[in-house]
Parts: structure tokens; C-alpha cells; sequence
């Protein structure tokens, strides 16, 4: 029997899980910590490394106490974080700015120009990560600070992603060469790969941009997975926490990975993780290239296989925001949602309120929402989001498949399909196929998972999700809903691909807004 701790960083707050390999998890404890935004700037989304910190202590000790465990007999500490979430620290690693949270889009020129710049010189690794490079990014969010903030510039020393600032600032870390680099957060967002000799070229990054000149020799360290011990707790952070100092903290990673682990991902799965956005993660015994995707990165999931990830840029935050127009809150406006079926409300909403992650990888684009009319209401715009995002998501899993991915589990992970049972019912017959369900909530599992292989607890990752994931729960497709579904998907991938496609030619529409009224009265009529 052995007892460690998993955290999980996500955007609002952290979870931390003291779990036992026998009993499962004993307790845990969360603490927030402020998003800043700016009104007059809706691409601006920053967090504080200082906020970050004390929440992890406030919230391991909140756990510990849950548990009724001592920190003493804590044997690992594992921490996974949301990505890319970028911030440039100087001498001993202190930070110049505040984090660029993962939603953060203000690079979206700057991603725009390394994309530009990438295809001009066919640049192999663009194609490794979707064949365009996101705002959402690491590279892109670096030269939007070095562009913006001339009088640190002489200061930074590197830049590094929250997974690994975190493993770096727990384990002493001072020197760029100490760090331990994720192969999960640098691969999908920094262009690393291994096979193509680590990062882009200095000749590459100079030439796109002179301020980049330097920089990759500053983004220095180890790039491992999280099978490799970054190093072991200070005695300074181990009283910080309540924990025993010169416990081991593996390589970190981004949550939806881990969480993705925790949902006991194996190969042939795809685990839709749905939150204030969506990751969808998959595991693959080979590396092969999918357009539009997010990225295909050896070791970023599983150690010993190719991850891939694609995902929605908004979900939850989608839902917050209808709701927050309306006066209301999620949960007040989501009652009576269940009573809804399939195309009843004749809108089709395309969620790009926070742009295209995937597969068009487009930020610029907005959210649209077809077939208004004077009596439409928000808790009808809000199903409607919930049908967009389901729609959006089978146009990602069809490239999967089409580009040698096979499908044969969906699961419904994260902490949105714990709590709507609507969306879990409408993802099932938009798919038209069963969904699967965690059966407990598995936020932060992923970290205790990746805890116990640290402590050498067990002697494989299959063997520890054997051991600590739930089991599933399965909402299977209503055939009439999914009659309804097939009709208004093919219309959801015309305007899918029609408005967000830079370059496509002008798609007919003129068919959509009559067809979405028939669709609706139809259904009302039965």
C-alpha cells in the first residue's frame, strides 16, 4: 500500500488528491485563484506564478486534512497544469510577467506570421502540430512578449510552461539547465520532436523574426516524459505543503492528458475531456500525421505511445457566457434542458466564440448561431451549444479516423459530463454511438497515476489505471434523435467548413435556414 498526491492546475483553480493504491481516493482539497481579463481586450487572459503557488499549498494541506492523512506519509507528488501557459522568467528563474493563460489569443498575429513563415520554408515539425500554428501557443505567445515588453527583454533568461515551472520552483531548480522539459506540453506546443533533432532551428526562428535569435539555445534543459523524475521536494516547498521534503515529482504535463489517463484511456479510445474547453485525447502504438490536429507527439500521453490531441477552444466557457447574458447561471438556466430533443429549437450554433482550435486552427473566427427567431429564448441557445459543440467535435473525430485513428470507445471525461446529463445525451446520438462515462469523477487522478509510477507503487501505467480507474457508465444514441442529427450535421459541415476556411470556395446556403425550420417543426409535430 502506498499514498501519494496528484494535482491538477486548471483555469480557475487547483485540485489536489491525496489517493492510496488500494482504497482509492481518500481526499482532496481545491483553491482558486483570479483570471485577469480586460474588457476593452477580449483576448487577454493572464494568472499570476505567485496566486498559482500559494493555491497549491493552500490546497494540499486542505487535502490532507480531508483525508485525514499526515504529509509525512505522502510518497509522491505529481502536478499537471493547463498548457500552453506560457511565462518568461529571468535570473533563478524568477518570473517578468504573469503567466499567457492557455486561452490567452493575443499572439494571434504572431501565430498567423510563424505559420506564414513555416510553410514558406516547409518547415517539417508545422506539420506535426496541425499544418498551422496556434495563438494558443508557446513560440507565439514568447514573441508577442519579446514584441511588447522591450525593457525586460534584456532580463529573460527562458520561458517555460506551467507544468514545468512548477516541477522546476517544488524541485530547486535555478538554472535553465536544471529544468526538466515536458515532452507533453513542448511537443504539442512548441514544435518539439525528437525525430526532427528537438526545437525549430536557430536559423528558422532568427529568420522569422530577429527577436527570436537566441532563443533556442535559452530553452535549454532536459525534454523527457512523465515517466522521468524531474527531481524531488525541497525542504522550503515540502513546509510549504505539509509534506515530507525529498519526495520524487515526475516530469508534468497538461491536464486533459492526464485527466485523459485517469479516464482510462487505452488505445482505440478517445477521451473527450469537456471543461471550459474541450481536449480530445487519443493514444496510438504509431505516429502518423493528422492534418488539423493540435499534435502527434511520442510520449505526451502515455510514455510508450503516440498522444494526439485536437479539442474545442470554448465549451464551458461558451455555456458561462449565454448564461451570464441572460442574467442567469449555467446550472438555473440548465433546468428543464433534459426535455429538449433533437433539432427542437431550430438553431445551429457554431461554438468559435474563442475561435478554432481544431480542425481549422483558425482563431479569428467568432460564434455564429443560425435561425433565430422573435421568440427564441437563451436556455434554447444554450441547448443549441450543446448540439454545436457535439457537431463540431464528430467533424474532429471523422479527420482522426480518415487519417488512420480508429475510434472504437468515446469517452466523456472532464467535469462537465459528470454533472449534464444532457450533453452526455446529445454527444452519444450526434456521434451515434455509445458514450462512455467515468463513473466517479477523475479530475486529478491522472497526477496520482503518474504519483505512483514515480514511487515505483506500480510497475506499469496499465497496471495503476487497472487498479485505480472507475468504471464506466454507457448513454447509448436514441435512434430518432440520431435520424435528426445525420440531417442537421451535413448541414453544421457545410457552414463549418464554408465560413471557416480561409480559402474555400462560397458554399450554397441558401438551403440551411429553411431546413433548419423544417427539421423543427417536424420534431415538434411528432
Amino acid at each position: 500500500m502506498a499514498v501519494v498526491a496528484g494535482a491538477d492546475f486548471g483555469t480557475l483553480s487547483v485540485r489536489v488528491s491525496i489517493v492510496d493504491s488500494e482504497r482509492g481516493r481518500l481526499g482532496s482539497g481545491v483553491s482558486a485563484f483570479p483570471l485577469h481579463r480586460k474588457r476593452d481586450d477580449p483576448d487577454h487572459a493572464t494568472q499570476s506564478h505567485a496566486d498559482h503557488m500559494r493555491a497549491l499549498a493552500e490546497a494540499t494541506r486542505k487535502a490532507l486534512a480531508d483525508a485525514g492523512v499526515s504529509g509525512e506519509a505522502i510518497e509522491a507528488l505529481a502536478v499537471d497544469t493547463t498548457g500552453s501557459s506560457v511565462i518568461p522568467v529571468g535570473e533563478n528563474l524568477e518570473p517578468l510577467d504573469d503567466y499567457y493563460l492557455w486561452c490567452d489569443h493575443r499572439a494571434w498575429r504572431e501565430a498567423a506570421e510563424i505559420t506564414e513563415a513555416a510553410r514558406a520554408r516547409s518547415l517539417p515539425a508545422i506539420e506535426w502540430c496541425g499544418g498551422v500554428y496556434s495563438s494558443e501557443w508557446g513560440f507565439s505567445k514568447l514573441l508577442h512578449w519579446l514584441r511588447n515588453n522591450p525593457g525586460k527583454r534584456s532580463r529573460f533568461a527562458t520561458a517555460l510552461e506551467h507544468c514545468d515551472m512548477a516541477a522546476a520552483v517544488l524541485t530547486g531548480a535555478r538554472e535553465p539547465s536544471q529544468i526538466y522539459r515536458s515532452v507533453c506540453a513542448n511537443g504539442h506546443k512548441w514544435m518539439w520532436n525528437a525525430s526532427l533533432g528537438g526545437l525549430p532551428s536557430e536559423e528558422f526562428l532568427a529568420g522569422m523574426d530577429p527577436l527570436l535569435a537566441g532563443v533556442r539555445e535559452k530553452l535549454i534543459g532536459r525534454y523527457a516524459a512523465s515517466d522521468q523524475i524531474a527531481g524531488h521536494l525541497t525542504p522550503e516547498w515540502a513546509a510549504e505543503l505539509g509534506l515530507r521534503a525529498g519526495i520524487p515529482i515526475p516530469v508534468g504535463a497538461f491536464d486533459a492528458h492526464w485527466d485523459a489517463v485517469g479516464a482510462g484511456v487505452r488505445t482505440g479510445d478517445v477521451v473527450n475531456v469537456v471543461g471550459t474547453s474541450t481536449c480530445i485525447i487519443a493514444i496510438s502504438e504509431s505516429t502518423r500525421l493528422i492534418p488539423g490536429v493540435c499534435g502527434v507527439v511520442p510520449g505526451s500521453v502515455h510514455p510508450a505511445m503516440a498522444g494526439i490531441e485536437a479539442g474545442l477552444s470554448a465549451t464551458g466557457d461558451v455555456f458561462d457566457a449565454i448564461a451570464k447574458r441572460a442574467g442567469s447561471a449555467v446550472a438555473d438556466l440548465s433546468q428543464g434542458l433534459e426535455n429538449y430533443r433533437a433539432g427542437e429549437t431550430g438553431l445551429l450554433r457554431l461554438t468559435w466564440d474563442n475561435g478554432d482550435r481544431t480542425v481549422l486552427v483558425n482563431p479569428e473566427l467568432g460564434g455564429i448561431t443560425l435561425g433565430w427567431n422573435l421568440t427564441h429564448t437563451a436556455q434554447q441557445e444554450l441547448f443549441a451549444s450543446i448540439e454545436g459543440a457535439a457537431f463540431h467535435t464528430r467533424v474532429i473525430l471523422e479527420r482522426m479516423e480518415e487519417h488512420g485513428c480508429p475510434i472504437h470507445r468515446v469517452i466523456n471525461a472532464g467535469g462537465i459530463p459528470q454533472r449534464n446529463e444532457t450533453l452526455n445525451r446529445v454527444y452519444a446520438s450526434v456521434l451515434n454511438k455509445p458514450v462512455l462515462v467515468p463513473a466517479s469523477d477523475t479530475t486529478s487522478l491522472g497526477s496520482a497515476i503518474f504519483a505512483f509510477l514515480a514511487a515505483k507503487t506500480f510497475g506499469t501505467l496499465e497496471e495503476a489505471q487497472d487498479a485505480l480507474c472507475p468504471k464506466h457508465r454507457a448513454i447509448e444514441p436514441d435512434p430518432e434523435s440520431a435520424r435528426v442529427y445525420e440531417e442537421l450535421y451535413g448541414l453544421y459541415r457545410k457552414l463549418y467548413f464554408g465560413f471557416g476556411s480561409r480559402c474555400s470556395e462560397p458554399a450554397p446556403v441558401g438551403d440551411v435556414l429553411p431546413s433548419l425550420r423544417r427539421i423543427a417543426a417536424g420534431v415538434r409535430a411528432s
